[in-house]
Order: C-alpha cells, then sequence, then structure tokens
C-alpha cells in the first residue's frame, strides 16, 4: 500500500482557491480523508516556500483542541499565532464542533492576512446561521471518498491483479481511504466499518435530530440500503416496515430522510421529467455513499450488481460535478440525467447486455428523447472498439471509470 493516496482532483481545486479572499469549505461524510488532503496541501505550501509558522491547523476531533470549542478561545488562540507581515494559512478541521464558529470564520475573512480553509461531516454545519453570515463569502468543495481510480492507485503493484478483481474488492471492501491498509481483512474492515456507521448514525443524526427510537432509524436506513436505486418514498418505507411489524408515521420517516442525507451518509436523487422539463417532488431513488457500508449492513444477492453498478455510476457522476437526476418518462425512465450547467448528458447502467432482448430494453428509453446530447449505455460487457447504436454509445463500466 502507498503511505498516501494523492487526491488530485480535490487537492488541485485547494490550489486553484490559494490566497483568493474567500473561505475554503470542504464537506463530506466522516473520514472521506478531508483531513489527510489538508495534510497534503499543507505539504505542498511548505515545499512551495511557506515557512511552518505560517500554518495554524486545528482538528476538533482531538481532545487537545476541546478547550477550543468556545469562539472566543479559538479566536484568542489564532489571533496570537498570526504572523503580521505574511499570509497565515489556517485550517480548522471538523469545525462543526465549535459552537457559533461562523463568528471566528467571519472574523479572520475580513483580515487581508488570512487564507481559511474549514471542513465538516455533514451538510448542515453550512447550513442555518451561518450560511446567512457567511452568504458570497465561500467556496464549497463536497468530497467523496475513494473513485474507483483512486482506489486502484493505492493498491500495491505487486499484487498484480486485473481490472475486475480490483473491481470486486472495491465493491466488497468499499471506498473509504484508511480501508486501503487492513490487507483484506475481513473482521478489520468490518469493524472499522460499524465505527464509521455507528458515529454518523449516533452523532450527526440521533444528537442533532434527537432521535428517541433509534431501532426505528437504523429499519428505515436498511431499508434503503437494500433499495439503492429503488423508487421510494415516505410512504412506501412506512407501508413496508408496517408490513413487519414495524410500525413507523410518515412525518417521522421524512425526518430519518432528511437526517441521512444532511449526514451525506445517502444521497437523493431526484426524478427528473424530460417531458415537461420539472423536477418531480416525490418518489426519488437513494444512493449510498459507500458500497462497503452497505455490504456491512444488508445481505447482497447476484441479482444486486445492476443497482451496486448504478451506485458507482451515480457517485463517479457527483465527483465529476454533475449534478444527477432519474430521468422520467411517461412509460418508462433513463437512469441518470447529468447536468453541469450547459453540459448534459444521459446514462443507462446495466450488468451486461449480451443478450439482444437485454440491449433493445437499455436502448428504448433513449430513442423517447428528443435532443441531441450524448447518450451513454454503461456495462461490464468487454467493448472492442466503439459500440455504437444510432449515436447511442455502449462503453465497459471499468474503463469509463479508469478514464
Amino acid at each position: 500500500m502507498q503511505n498516501r493516496i494523492e487526491r488530485t482532483v480535490y487537492l488541485e481545486w485547494l490550489k486553484n482557491w490559494k490566497e483568493k479572499q474567500i473561505i475554503k469549505v470542504v464537506s463530506g461524510v466522516r473520514r472521506c480523508g478531508k483531513s489527510t488532503l489538508f495534510d497534503i496541501y499543507k505539504d505542498w505550501l511548505i515545499e512551495n516556500g511557506t515557512e511552518k509558522k505560517q500554518i495554524i491547523s486545528i482538528n476538533f476531533e482531538d481532545i487537545e483542541f476541546e478547550h477550543l470549542s468556545d469562539y472566543h478561545a479559538l479566536y484568542s488562540y489564532i489571533k496570537e499565532r498570526l504572523t503580521a507581515d505574511k499570509m497565515n494559512y489556517i485550517f480548522l478541521d471538523e469545525i462543526q464542533h465549535v459552537n457559533q464558529f461562523e463568528k471566528v470564520v467571519d472574523s479572520l475573512f475580513l483580515k487581508d492576512n488570512c487564507d481559511v480553509y474549514i471542513t465538516g461531516s455533514n451538510a448542515y454545519f453550512m447550513s442555518g446561521e451561518l450560511a446567512t453570515v457567511l452568504t458570497g463569502r465561500y467556496v464549497e468543495l463536497k468530497m467523496l471518498p475513494l473513485s474507483f481510480k483512486e482506489f486502484c492507485s493505492g493498491l500495491e503493484e505487486a499484487e498484480n491483479m486485473s481490472n475486475a478483481q480490483k473491481f470486486n474488492l472495491y465493491i466488497e471492501q468499499g471506498s473509504f481511504p484508511y480501508l486501503l491498509k487492513y490487507k483484506r481483512s475481513k473482521n478489520d474492515v468490518r469493524d472499522y466499518l460499524r465505527d464509521i456507521y455507528n458515529s454518523v448514525l449516533l452523532k450527526d443524526i440521533v444528537a442533532r435530530l434527537k432521535v428517541s427510537d433509534v431501532s426505528t432509524l437504523e429499519n428505515v436506513t436498511k431499508f434503503l440500503l437494500h433499495n439503492i436505486g429503488n423508487i421510494v418514498s415516505a410512504t412506501k418505507i412506512a407501508n413496508t416496515l408496517k408490513s413487519q411489524g414495524k410500525g413507523a408515521d410518515q412525518k417521522t420517516i421524512d425526518k430519518y430522510l432528511r437526517g441521512l442525507t444532511d449526514s451525506l451518509m445517502l444521497y437523493e436523487a431526484q426524478r427528473y421529467n424530460l417531458k415537461g422539463k420539472m423536477f418531480l417532488k416525490t418518489n426519488s431513488k437513494y444512493y449510498t455513499v459507500d458500497i462497503g457500508l452497505r455490504n456491512m449492513l444488508v445481505k447482497s444477492s447476484e441479482s444486486d450488481i445492476g443497482h451496486i453498478l448504478e451506485n458507482i455510476v451515480f457517485l463517479e457522476l457527483k465527483r465529476r460535478g454533475y449534478d444527477v437526476y432519474v430521468g422520467h418518462l411517461d412509460d418508462g425512465e433513463i437512469d441518470f440525467v447529468a447536468v453541469n450547467g450547459d453540459d448534459i448528458s444521459y446514462y443507462q447502467v446495466a450488468a451486461t447486455t449480451l443478450d439482444e432482448n437485454v440491449l433493445n430494453r437499455e436502448l428504448a428509453p433513449f430513442k423517447k428523447v428528443g435532443d441531441n446530447y450524448p447518450k451513454y449505455l454503461l456495462t461490464l460487457d468487454e467493448v472492442f472498439g466503439t459500440a455504437d447504436y444510432n449515436g447511442i454509445k455502449k462503453l465497459n463500466v471499468l474503463d469509463w471509470l479508469l478514464k
């Protein structure tokens, strides 16, 4: 294993915003690599002429800095360490632990010699008061665990595995960076993922939403993980749980859905009506931030591979800067509509389309879309040369993930 995986795209983002008078916010699920990204960036700063005294770094998950959870104490601590005649690079990791931290961040923002970087492990730390105070003063990098390409770069070259073997390991073990150190120890991997799950559930959801019925929250979480890639609603979840003798009302489930997406453990893909060009407010799909986390909680079956592939493609499109929706048609759907400004493309994902009936079924929704935006069919099939069906390109999903 390499000591550290260079998160190149994220690192370039930090370099691009360096010393620009705007607050740099890095958000992402617990242990997706935010602190390590800061370490890589700080090393780069030093290699490029920054002195160590110009860097002030605090991780609020470290008990050493617990006394700084009061915003007055934090501001005094930083102010005492500022170098007057040079730029100061200030890194505040997991800042959601500091009460009213936006006051500190805003005060530092006003200083010409402060370049401020902050991280948080959920979506709501950048909501409410902070968003109001800092509107127009911050840019946000939404970080995910390892892509398949990054995962492969962290494997030892001596292992000499095929791409298919690497992908199976990626699915089985998951994408959290730290897991690569465990050398395939399934028990260690499982314990690590269990710890992440418990941390997210208890610290980011139960504590914040004041959940008293944790078992129902877990039932809703497992239902969503089991049903990645399926259209679900709060009503459907409530009815399913009720039929299993695990009742919960729709209002409670709505609250839990919000908590799970705010914790960044799950992502919602809204439906978009391709004919009416409008978003549909009900019956979304949900995808997990990490397949390994899902495997730890839900027993998979052979038929799951299509939905697992869908999940991985969804996250990859998010990494590549797209907003991702489910394309709704009157009599069908397109797996993903990927939108980045004027850049729009369509994706269908399937394990295999070697059977002609399956191929026709997957191509059919594309033919109902009346525009000329790029259309891609991603499968695990070996694709030699260019497989093109009237402008619809079929690609091997592993090649697409690694490009």
